[in-house]
């Protein structure tokens, strides 16, 4: 665990190094929030509106075919909003790894520009969270041991999906096809990610919690809605950066896997080691 966050540590520096010389690129995860955000109340309002539930009188989850198609148009919308804006953050990332100045306005036709691509991808991943849900619903205990297994191993094989299909304007199947033998011929059989930028983040969310107990027990009133405000706004910041460094991290595997090439401020040693054989 050491060893990982260590390695960690170092990809998100490299990574922070290319955020700093294009801070605008934190509009797009930005604008994915919002968007996502938009998402969940179109679905949720009617939702509730209709007594349409998800549960049985246990209150265990419940899932029959109208909310399985639900479900998938959930998952759909918010994969290509996300996928959206990460095409856009990748594609940025990429031009100033290869000595480029980008703009807000190139993330943004690199993203239209696949859009057709990015749809594609919403599918696929949709019904791949799908399945997984109802294999998590369906069988217990096991059934989410297997689905954490299989989500894991997921993440894993489609890792360089986004930057092969905005790179290489490679369809979804095919870019998962390549992702999948790039990162087997780079690194081999049985992969595992030896990076863990969640949990550093996580690390520097952990004053929040001294911050928001200040709030409660020693002040009151404007005081307490201050403080509440000024922790919402930090998570919200660092997970607007931890979005944007993952991309900008995933683009960087994509150069080393693809063409070779070390990113300038990244290490060959820590890339050769940020996703390993199990």
């Amino acid at each position: 665990m050491a060893s990982r966050l260590s390695n960690t540590w170092s990809l998100m520096g490299a990574s922070w190094n290319v955020l700093k010389k294009d801070k605008e690129l934190l509009v797009f995860p930005l604008l994915s929030g919002i968007c996502c955000l938009l998402v969940l109340a179109s679905f949720a309002m009617p939702v509730y509106n209709s007594g349409w539930s998800f549960f049985n009188k246990d209150g265990m989850t419940k899932l029959g075919t109208g909310q399985y198609v639900l479900l998938f148009l959930f998952y759909f919308v918010n994969y290509f909003i996300i996928t959206f804006f990460n095409s856009a953050v990748v594609a940025c990332a990429i031009k100033r790894m290869k000595g480029g100045d980008p703009t807000v306005s190139d993330g943004f036709q690199a993203a239209f520009q696949n859009i057709h691509l990015i749809l594609g991808w919403a599918v696929v991943a949709a019904i791949v969270g799908a399945i997984l849900r109802a294999i998590e619903e369906r069988s217990g205990i096991v059934g989410r041991i297997v689905t954490a297994i299989l989500g894991m191993a997921w993440s894993i094989v489609s890792f360089l999906v986004i930057p092969i299909m905005v790179a290489e304007g490679k369809g979804p199947l095919a870019a998962l096809k390549d992702s999948t033998a790039l990162l087997k011929k780079t690194w081999g059989e049985q992969l595992i990610g030896n990076f863990a930028f969640g949990l550093i983040i996580f690390f520097f969310m952990l004053p929040v919690i001294p911050l928001i107990f200040i709030g409660f027990f020693l002040t009151g009133g404007e005081g307490l809605v201050l403080i509440l405000a000024i922790a919402a706004l930090y998570v919200i910041l660092l997970s607007l950066v931890q979005s944007v460094l993952q991309s900008i991290f995933q683009s960087a595997v994509y150069l080393y896997a693809r063409e070779g090439e070390v990113a300038e401020g990244f290490d060959s040693s820590a890339l050769q080691i940020a996703i390993r054989p199990r």
